[in-house]
């Protein structure tokens, strides 16, 4: 089993790179331990460790841990308290605006009250129509996103509801058009964010 790329570690937390297709810690159904990332930061450090924050299985980004329960209680607060600003990278179909903010509120179950959400959005760059020869009406943007709530897939809905799906997004773009564009970009079944 390879081992994490660390980025960043001291006496009370640790970075690391986390894969697409990885999951934080044990969910609900059964994963073998290569794949839970919270195991194998413990067995590659030999000792303890606090997830501080998650990040779905399909993306890939800097995922936090604290050494030991103190520092992952006050982590967490500052992420709960939003004194901690998260920044996302995604790869879109369509261009996008330059910036633009999305405040539609979420629901994580049909059942649920919708709870109030925000992401702002910046335009870092495009591939223009005509880009790919493989599919000449082909545009994408590389946003920036900053979500200033934390609601399940936020970002990936907003993006959705802005008619900017996310490359590789099997979930919300839908699957013929993700293994369609997995194949002209050479990024298989990842999703780009």
């Amino acid at each position: 089993m390879t081992t994490l790329d660390l980025i960043y570690q001291d006496d009370f937390l640790v970075a690391i790179d986390k894969p697409a297709g990885m999951i934080v810690h044990l969910g609900r159904e059964p994963e073998g331990p290569e794949w839970i990332a919270m195991k194998r930061l413990r067995d590659q450090l030999g000792r303890q460790v606090f997830p501080v924050h998650r990040l779905d299985r399909p993306t890939s980004g800097v995922l936090l841990f604290a050494l030991d329960q103190q520092t992952a209680s006050l982590a967490q607060q500052a992420f709960e308290l939003r004194e901690v600003i998260k920044t996302y990278h995604a790869v879109v179909c369509g261009i996008a605006p330059q910036a633009w903010a999305c405040e539609t509120p979420l629901r994580t179950n049909p059942a649920d009250e919708a709870l109030p959400a925000l992401t702002s959005f910046e335009r870092l760059d495009i591939a223009p129509v005509a880009t790919f020869p493989s599919d000449p009406t082909l545009s994408l943007s590389l946003l920036k996103a900053i979500p200033r709530t934390g609601r399940f897939h936020q970002i990936r809905r907003h993006l959705l509801e802005a008619d900017l799906p996310i490359v590789g997004d099997f979930r919300y773009a839908g699957q013929g058009r993700s293994f369609q564009l997995g194949e002209i970009l050479g990024t298989g079944t990842r999703m780009l964010l």
